[in-house]
């Protein structure tokens, strides 16, 4: 069996992977130190929730027509208008 295997037309040498090593994982992670340093948007300390909320169709629409970035300007119209907490009786609420 000292035949040469033949190549199929369409391999070549850069069609294979790398080798994976050791050296070549500890190039992909970016540290300062002993941190590994993330990458991408940093997380918000005061991330916002999602929320599932039926309104009048006339409402969304009329801020809809105010242009991109009615949905950040009606978040904070609902955060001026949001009710001052109350406690009852020392209790908290019902």
């Amino acid at each position: 069996m000292s035949a040469k295997r033949k190549r199929s037309v369409n391999s070549s040498p850069r069609d294979e992977a790398p080798e994976i090593t050791k050296e070549w994982v500890a190039g992909a992670e970016l540290r300062r130190g002993a941190k590994l340093v993330r990458r991408g948007r940093p997380p918000t300390p005061n991330p916002k929730q999602l929320l599932s909320l039926r309104l009048p169709p006339e409402v969304i629409a009329g801020w809809k027509a105010t242009g991109p970035g009615w949905q950040t300007r009606m978040a904070e119209a609902l955060k001026k208008a949001t009710p001052k907490t109350r406690r009852l009786n020392g209790r908290g609420h019902r």
